[in-house]
């Protein structure tokens, strides 16, 4: 027993400075920002944005979808900004996916193209927690309820 637990000990200590080295995070994705940032390297990346409204472009033909992705949520109210050319090779994108839709993209940045080739797209759920139109009125008249699931 004491050979086991010191054989899995050992594995999870080289696994640690294997992987988990000074440098590394746990953070899931980068930024848009960060993304820039580093130059946007052409090796594996996740980059987290938004949708921009109106690019969403599928090409039936050719079985893909290509997109920009901004930094900033559409309905923030501040101006796109620049945005990153996603090509995300397959027609099945979450049931989430749409204009303004908080996306994270795990692909590649193809340098000759300048288009992030993207293998898997994620879609945000939103908020459970939404206001009703009727509710938005009746708290401008002073009747507010909670707002529903």
């Amino acid at each position: 027993m004491i050979v086991g637990a010191t054989a899995i000990a050992l594995l999870v200590g080289w696994y640690a400075v294997a992987n988990l080295g000074g440098l590394a995070s746990f953070e899931y994705y980068e930024t848009l920002e960060e993304f820039r940032a580093a130059g946007m390297p052409t090796d594996l990346a996740r980059v987290h944005g938004y949708v921009a409204n109106g690019t969403i472009e599928r090409r039936v033909d050719a079985k893909q979808v290509f997109f920009h992705v901004q930094a900033d949520p559409p309905h923030a109210g501040a101006g796109p900004g620049p945005s990153l050319p996603v090509l995300f090779r397959s027609l099945e994108v979450p049931d989430l996916f749409k204009d303004g839709a908080e996306v994270v993209v795990e692909g590649r940045m193809d340098p000759t193209s300048q288009v992030f080739v993207a293998d898997l797209v994620l879609a945000k759920c939103p908020s459970k927690f939404q206001a009703d139109p009727d509710e938005t009125e009746a708290a401008g008249a002073g009747n507010a309820r909670p707002a529903s699931l």
